[in-house]
């Protein structure tokens, strides 16, 4: 289905990567790693447009719950041969307790989000003391489902990935060298203990893609998504409801409209 060249689109992001700094004026790059398929993704293109020196990884564990994923990012800068001076790594878990603790048992999906927020506080603050800017991982997929923090992770400079959905960012980042272990990982947005995206979904990024691909670039209908791509009525309606739960994100802050 994704039958796209991706020696050129590595050519045209690392191609963008550059302009954008360009035009902003600014040489450097912070970028919060994950150890995940995305961000190492982003990592790979960011070096190629501007090289190891003038990335700053920024590791932001929550407690414990991230020990393996800090292993599989020190593993990417350690491949990036990233500077050990240009690496942070910061433990949110003080400042995001300092506002969960004010409300008594708070639903885990709210701390999620404000574990996302503190996230890209920090990000922000590094940017502004290094003069740089922060590049977001959100991909293609992601954006459409609504699969985001507003004013959390998908509070970005520039997103290299975003026209991109999550099955093409895995056959890209197999072209540019992403190890096997981060490709195949269950993608997870690390916000609670064991918790993956296609487990909260109730579908996978495979089935979902098709549906997002065939509804938003080929202009399908429901009944013929189905019919062309063989995925069942029940998992194209629930891509379906996921993508209008979430539209209003796209269409944020509302504004009056002048007569």
């Amino acid at each position: 289905m994704f039958n796209r060249d991706y020696k050129k689109k590595e050519s045209e992001i690392v191609s963008f990567i550059q302009k954008t700094l360009k035009d902003a004026e600014v040489k450097k790059i912070v970028i919060g790693l994950s150890g995940g398929l995305d961000s190492s993704t982003c990592a790979l293109l960011i070096k190629k447009a501007v090289g190891a020196i003038n990335i700053l990884p920024v590791i932001l564990p929550y407690e414990d719950l991230h020990k393996g994923a800090i292993e599989d990012v020190k593993h990417i800068v350690s491949k990036l041969e990233i500077p050990a001076i240009n690496v942070y790594k910061i433990n949110i878990q003080k400042a995001v307790d300092a506002i969960v603790d004010n409300e008594k048992d708070m639903p885990v999906l709210r701390k999620g989000n404000i574990m996302s927020r503190v996230r890209m506080i920090y990000l922000y603050d590094l940017a502004k003391k290094h003069q740089a800017l922060v590049c977001g991982t959100e991909n293609k997929s992601e954006f459409l489902l609504g699969y985001f923090t507003r004013f959390g992770d998908e509070a970005s400079d520039f997103e290299p990935l975003r026209q991109l959905y999550k099955t093409e960012v895995r056959q890209l980042a197999r072209h540019i060298g992403v190890s096997k272990k981060i490709i195949e990982k269950h993608p997870t947005a690390g916000l609670w203990q064991g918790q993956t995206d296609e487990q909260e979904f109730g579908f996978s990024y495979a089935d979902a893609d098709q549906v997002l691909h065939l509804t938003f670039d080929k202009k399908l209908t429901p009944d013929q998504i189905i019919k062309t791509s063989g995925i069942d009525q029940l998992t194209v309606k629930k891509v379906l409801a996921r993508v209008a739960k979430n539209s209003f994100k796209h269409d944020v802050p509302k504004v009056p409209v002048e007569k």
